[in-house]
This record gives C-alpha cells, sequence and structure tokens, in this order.
C-alpha cells in the first residue's frame, strides 16, 4: 500500500476516535517494510503537531471537509506537516500527496489537495505571522490541557513540559543484570556501532543516541535487554524488595514493569500480573518467555477482588493505574486529540476506587505504590490525599530521591528532552495495629 494512503487512513481514525497505538500496527503491515519508518513518522509528526495544524486547516479549507472524507483531512495535514517539519523536498511532498488521494480511490480531491498545499507554500509566512500570540498554534497543546499544565506548575516546568511533549522520545533500555552487566551491554553495543550511555537515575538503564529497530539490539531475543523508559524502571526499587514476598502488579501489561521486579529479586514467593484486557496480556507472556521468568498471569478486573483474589494477602502492591497519559504525550501524541477534560475527573475516580480495592488485598506491614504516568496533580497528589484522609491505617512513606521533585504526597518526574518521561509516584505502608485478618 502507498505510505502516504496509509498514513492518511491511520490518521482519519484518530479523528475518529481510534487511538494510534491500535491502529498503527495493521497499518505497519500494508506497507513495505522499507517505508515503516516513514509511515510512523509521519503519523506520529502529524498528530505531534495537529493542534497547530488544524487551525492552518480553517485557514486554507474553505469549508470543513465531512467525515466521510476525513482520509483526505489527514492526507493533507500529513502534506502540511511534512512543509513545515520534515526535509523531504517541496515538490516531492506535494506531488506524492497529490498522487496519495488517488490511491485512497479519491480522485476528486487530487485539485483541492495541490490548492490547499501550494496555498499554503506560498502564504507560510503570512499564515503563520496571524497566528502570533495564540497560545494554541505556538504550544500544539489544546487549550484545555496548556492551562492545567500551567495551573500546576511554574512557568518555566510548565513550558519545559510543552516543549518535552513536541520532541520525539528517546529509546530507552532496562539492562537485565541476572544475564549481564550494564556496563558490559553497553560494551556490546559499542562493539555493533550503536552509541548510547547510561540513564542518570537508573541503575539498568541505557538511552541510545538514535532509535533502532528492536531487532538491531544485541542479545534482545536472548533475554539481556528490554525497552523501557527509565522513569517506569524507578518502580522496581521503590518496592523495597526482598525474597519471600508475594507481589501484585496490577494493570500489568505491556509487562516491562512486571519482568524489572523479578529481574531485581529472583527469590519472590509468588509474582501475580494482572490485567483487565487479554490481548494486552499476550505482551505480557510473549516479555516473561524471552526474559525466561515466571509469573501468575491473571485477566481480570483489578477492582473486582471476587474475581480473581484468593484471599492471600501481598507483601507488595504496585497499581500502575490508568490515567491520562499526560507524561508520555511523546510517545502517543494523539493524546492531543482523543484526550477530553472531563476525562481527568473520570479517571481520579478510577484511581481512588482502585486503591480502594486493593488496599484490602495488602498485607501487614505491606507496601503499596501508586504509579501513573501523568503530570496531573488531579491523577496524583489528590488521589493519595483523598485516600489518606479516608484510611487511617495508612501510612504516607516518603521517597528520598535525586530525580522528580517531592509533592506533598509523593514524587513527580517530569517529560525532559533526551531524558525520563513524566511519571508519578507514592509510596504507602500499611500499618500493623489497624490490620485484621
Amino acid at each position: 500500500m502507498n505510505v502516504r494512503a496509509a498514513a492518511a487512513e491511520t490518521l482519519a481514525g484518530v479523528l475518529r476516535g481510534q487511538s494510534l497505538s491500535a491502529l498503527l500496527p495493521e497499518t505497519s503491515a500494508k506497507v513495505d517494510e522499507k517505508d515503516r519508518a516513514l509511515l510512523k513518522e509521519l503519523c506520529f509528526g502529524t498528530m505531534r503537531w495537529y493542534p497547530q495544524i488544524a487551525l492552518l486547516l480553517k485557514q486554507l479549507l474553505k469549508k470543513p471537509l465531512r467525515d466521510k472524507d476525513l482520509e483526505i483531512q489527514g492526507l493533507i495535514a500529513m502534506g502540511l506537516y511534512q512543509l513545515m517539519h520534515m526535509r523531504i523536498a517541496e515538490h516531492a511532498v506535494i506531488n506524492e500527496t497529490v498522487a496519495a488521494a488517488a490511491k485512497l480511490k479519491r480522485q476528486w480531491a487530487k485539485g483541492l489537495v495541490n490548492a490547499v498545499l501550494r496555498s499554503f507554500q506560498r502564504q507560510q509566512q503570512e499564515l503563520i505571522a496571524q497566528q502570533a500570540g495564540n497560545a494554541l498554534f505556538e504550544t500544539a497543546h489544546p487549550k484545555w490541557l496548556l492551562a492545567k499544565i500551567e495551573q500546576a506548575w511554574p512557568p518555566q516546568i510548565a513550558a519545559d513540559i510543552v516543549a518535552a511533549n513536541n520532541a520525539r522520545a528517546p529509546m530507552t533500555l532496562r539492562v537485565n543484570e541476572l544475564r549481564v552487566s550494564r556496563q558490559d551491554y553497553l560494551n556490546r553495543l559499542a562493539d555493533a556501532g550503536l552509541s548510547a550511555s547510561e540513564t542518570q537515575y537508573s541503575a539498568q538503564g541505557v538511552v541510545l543516541d538514535t532509535p533502532v529497530d528492536v531487532s538491531i539490539l544485541p542479545d534482545f531475543e536472548a533475554g539481556r535487554v528490554s525497552v523501557q523508559d527509565e522513569a517506569a524502571q524507578l518502580a522496581a526499587q521503590l518496592l523495597a524488595l526482598e525474597k519471600g514476598l508475594r507481589v501484585l502488579d496490577a494493570c500489568c501489561a505491556p509487562g516491562g514493569k512486571t519482568c524489572h521486579i523479578l529481574e531485581s529479586q529472583a527469590d519472590l514467593k509468588t509474582v501475580v500480573a494482572l490485567d483487565l484486557e487479554p490481548r494486552r496480556l499476550l505482551r505480557v507472556e510473549n516479555n516473561l518467555q524471552r526474559l525466561s521468568l515466571r509469573a501468575t498471569v491473571i485477566a481480570a478486573d483489578a477492582g473486582n477482588l471476587e474475581a480473581w483474589w484468593d484471599k492471600t494477602p501481598f507483601d507488595r502492591i504496585l497499581i500502575d493505574a490508568p490515567c491520562s497519559a499526560t507524561g508520555v504525550i511523546r510517545r502517543h501524541p494523539d493524546i492531543k486529540i482523543l484526550r477530553k477534560p472531563a476525562d481527568i475527573a473520570k479517571l481520579a475516580e478510577i484511581q481512588l476506587q482502585l486503591l480502594k480495592q486493593l488496599w484490602q488485598t495488602l498485607n501487614n506491614d505491606g507496601i503499596l505504590l501508586y504509579a501513573t504516568c501523568s503530570i496531573l496533580p488531579d491523577e496524583n497528589d489528590r488521589v493519595i490525599e483523598q485516600f489518606l484522609a479516608e484510611y487511617t491505617d495508612a501510612q504516607l512513606l516518603t521517597i528520598e530521591a535525586d530525580w522528580g521533585i517531592k509533592t506533598d504526597f509523593g514524587r513527580q518526574l517530569f517529560p525532559t528532552i533526551n531524558g525520563n518521561d513524566g511519571f508519578y509516584y507514592s509510596r504507602l505502608q500499611k500499618k500493623a495495629d489497624n490490620y485484621s485478618e
């Protein structure tokens, strides 16, 4: 399939409410292998800058396109992205984008696509100048999200979050120290011609100078390394793992933290990996198999204890709660389009209920680690604050660390250009004097 036509179909799917992560695997299979990197770049880049591109579309189109023609809207948006942000000759961008309209069996749209792109080519400076002072255009963030970020954090931090969200994410690896040391793996990367360095905070982390396909990584299939952001790698150490403990990783898919837990402490009694979606658990099982690790994998709603819990308490619980994912927008730029203001309160309620339910499964003196990939306090500190106000047997454990910033109830990392994603952690312990069987 033509790569630009495939990208236009994918972008139309997002504009209709589907996610890139759901759409791209199927679309990628339709294009030549040599075109898959370009397909991803076209889709990710267009979504990254879509709030900005959408304003230009309003200026350039005489009337909005109908829903059935969102493929053409995606195609034009993709053309504008290429003209603004990619190093492809302008005539090639226009010619190839116009040709893709025919590949989409929208012969009628060739003239429209050509006219809009050439109009932008002629008027680019003037059109952009007309957006001066428009925060939506300048930040490429929806107004409601920008307002929440600016309300939550000081101006410089807010500006840094926006800049990181609009940057490409680095490719970060977690070295499996059961198999190889980090330094030895760095040497293997160098031998393979791949430049990389140690992460700043995770003792197992390695960040590549340039992302590559996992098939290029030395010993990936042999289980010596996994792909995982540095912020997510901090969870295992915060659980204070010891021999003989029972551990629950709730909302575990795709299994990166489950595997890191098992790599960090080889003598755990039990590790239960729980997730709602059986389809996503396939990735968990694949990761466990590749790394030669074992866990009890269960498909169930973590909040419905009757469906999965055998009444044996856990000593450690990790809740990587469903969230807005506002700390990983650079990895999921369609969040800018798909996430809505009302989602935040709904997610916070789900997070609080999940905490309340899983607290019942925690052992005397056990530790529960609450985590999100959000940078919004409504999903982080406010959730923990509400929980502690209601549960007198919960004690907040201070996280002493050299990463992120201390908050009232946990620790917050922000997305960093060429560094870690945005992530939040809070650590709670169940008091022994209030524990009952």
